[in-house]
């Protein structure tokens, strides 16, 4: 899991969406009625899709676990806890079938004082929850919050704790790769290879290499020749030019 920046949406959308909080609130739906609403707001729920596509990470990848293709529109506070919040745009997030159905579905814990347990990446920084081992692909929990985000939406998974940990020896391979070339004076090539990790799955896994090379014993952990890779100046600005656009 990645921070993700929450973009704004169009005038239309927004006074739709307004249009549609307002009559819930106004009739006092219950869940029964705001769920009944949310599924025949095509339009809404068309406007809102396009919208998160664009802040997704990787090529339409999953706001939790990152891996698999993003279908479902998630209520990050579902319908169940917050009726009035079923069009409310911070509410949502694109999520796979399978953390969305299958994994968190209703869940939504909170601590003693009614705060969500549940990492939301729009708001919260994952990394001040989460811990990602590179080299097992597995998550460890920094905070209660992302305890119970590995939890509910099952990020330590078999699949993708695997994926992960292959995802840390493909990138590691690319970024040396990239720094040979740009040693070689071969830009074009370096940018097409640092440029496709923005679009793979796992983006967590760069992520945290980014952050793990500034730290002290960087090299026990990615690499020499990664370190180094990764204080070149060069492939580092053309590796964040494709997050920034």
């Amino acid at each position: 899991m990645i921070p993700l920046v929450r973009i704004g949406i169009d005038y239309e959308l927004a006074a739709r969406l307004a249009a549609r909080t307002a009559q819930l609130t106004t009739a006092g739906a219950d869940t029964a009625a705001a769920r009944a609403a949310w599924r025949g707001a095509r339009t809404e729920k068309a406007g809102i899709r396009d919208h998160l596509v664009r802040m997704a990470p990787g090529v339409q990848r999953c706001m939790y676990c990152g891996d698999s293709l993003a279908t479902d529109i998630d209520h990050f506070e579902p319908i169940r806890e917050f009726p009035a919040g079923t069009f409310s745009w911070p509410n949502h997030l694109l999520a796979c079938s399978y953390c969305n159905s299958n994994a968190k579905r209703d869940l939504f814990p909170r601590d003693a004082a009614g705060n969500p347990l549940l990492i939301d990446p729009t708001r919260d920084d994952p990394a001040e929850h989460l811990r990602l081992v590179l080299r097992t692909g597995v998550y460890r929990g920094l905070s209660a919050k992302g305890t119970e985000s590995i939890r509910v939406f099952g990020l330590n998974r078999a699949d993708l704790t695997r994926g992960r940990e292959v995802a840390f020896a493909t990138r590691a391979a690319v970024l040396c790769k990239a720094d040979d070339l740009l040693a070689a004076g071969r830009d074009g090539e370096a940018a097409r290879c640092l440029r496709a990790l923005a679009e793979e799955p796992h983006a967590s896994v760069l992520h945290e290499m980014l952050r793990a090379c500034r730290l002290p014993g960087a090299a026990d952990v990615l690499g020499a020749d990664v370190v180094a890779a990764l204080g070149n100046p060069a492939l580092l600005e053309v590796l964040r030019a494709p997050a920034a656009a």
